[in-house]
């Protein structure tokens, strides 16, 4: 496993591995989606990763997709969150912030009522959200109106500034999954006329305004993107993701990114398609990829060129030293997915360690 051990830059860090946790969202914030300490030690006991993405975090109030998510517009939330890198930082990790905006994957149960937005006045269909009254069918979105976008664009802004003061290395704008700027990105959910719908160049305006924004905050060696342009999760869907993301590889050399977080395939196995290529031909920056990677292909793609760095999603969710163990060449933890979404320490926090490594015997 040499290739996932050898060292690698992004912007002004030298991470020690090319092996990445994945941003998975775990439902333990207190009230007002406050992070909390317990995160923190889940966070820091995961430090061994090359780096770090935290869960999808709120960059607005009122769009809560998940019930207890964190958010990152309020100091309460800075402060808590401050906890968590903190912590990392102690033990030696770096750790970005995946930016979010839930769009129409809301709900008004989550939100005081108030109805979700997205592109386009289409209601996600086949899947259904939980709220504090059970699983519930998602609700059918208000289309935004194009002077309503500079706001948005301004929220991710003010989230970029909160998340630095909350001493993270970094930030990773989530436009993967079916959220907000997923659904003005494809044209199964976005069927909007003017400057933010029709020909891709218009459904890609929005994500580029708030890679300039959040860039603006940063600086752009200290922003990622997370893409996944054949995931039919949150009913999405597009009648050319091959096309979509070639296109978009091409014009996103000119952000100079820290890196590009792409999502290899479909959680549903709808949508087919081979997005790596075309990516990895065309895209110039660090290339990250994600979706069900064993350690062993994982290496093999690396020692290839195909990825620069791989995230693990549920592996590191279950294993917190990951790093070492695929070092060691050991058996993974299982992962509890009835503890995913629960409060509590269970499921989260107790995953046990492998062993510490012996002096002298070497750090992966």
């Amino acid at each position: 496993m040499k290739n996932l051990f050898r060292p690698l830059q992004i912007g002004p860090f030298t991470l020690p591995n090319r092996i990445f946790m994945a941003p998975l969202t775990r439902c333990r914030t207190e009230v007002d989606h406050i992070p909390t300490a317990l995160m923190a030690k889940y966070y820091a006991q995961r430090a061994e990763a090359g780096l770090l993405i935290a869960e999808a975090t709120m960059v607005m109030a009122g769009n809560s997709a998940f019930w207890r998510e964190p958010g990152i517009y309020s100091q309460a939330q800075v402060e808590g969150w401050r906890l968590t890198t903190e912590a990392v930082h102690e033990a030696g990790g770096h750790i970005f912030l995946q930016l979010w905006h839930g769009g129409r994957a809301c709900h008004p149960l989550l939100n005081n009522g108030a109805q979700p937005v997205s592109a386009s006045p289409l209601a996600i269909t086949g899947e259904e959200v939980l709220t504090p009254e059970g699983k519930q069918p998602y609700v059918v979105p208000r289309e935004l109106n194009d002077n309503e976008i500079p706001a948005i664009v301004d929220g991710f802004k003010k989230a970029a500034k909160n998340a630095k003061a909350a001493d993270f290395d970094g930030v990773e704008v989530h436009g993967a999954n079916g959220y907000l700027l997923d659904q003005f990105l494809r044209d199964g959910s976005n069927k909007r006329t003017g400057p933010y719908g029709g020909p891709v160049a218009n459904r890609a305006r929005l994500l580029f305004e708030v890679l300039e924004g959040v860039s603006e905050v940063w600086g752009n060696d200290r922003v990622g993107l997370r893409l996944s342009p054949l995931n039919s999760y949150n009913a999405m869907e597009d009648s050319d993701p091959i096309g979509l993301v070639t296109w978009l590889a091409d014009r996103l050399n000119g952000f100079n990114l820290a890196y590009l977080h792409l999502m290899r395939g479909d959680f549903f196995g709808r949508q087919q398609g081979d997005v790596l290529t075309p990516v990895r031909e065309r895209f110039h920056g660090v290339l990250v990829g994600n979706m069900g990677y064993s350690p062993e292909e994982a290496e093999a793609v690396v020692a290839a060129g195909t990825l620069d760095a791989v995230a693990f999603g549920t592996a590191f969710l279950a294993t917190p030293d990951l790093p070492t163990r695929i070092w060691a060449n050991v058996p993974l933890n299982e992962p509890d997915s009835a503890t995913f979404y629960t409060q509590g320490e269970q499921g989260y926090t107790d995953y046990p360690f492998w062993r510490p490594i012996s002096a002298g015997e070497g750090r992966p």
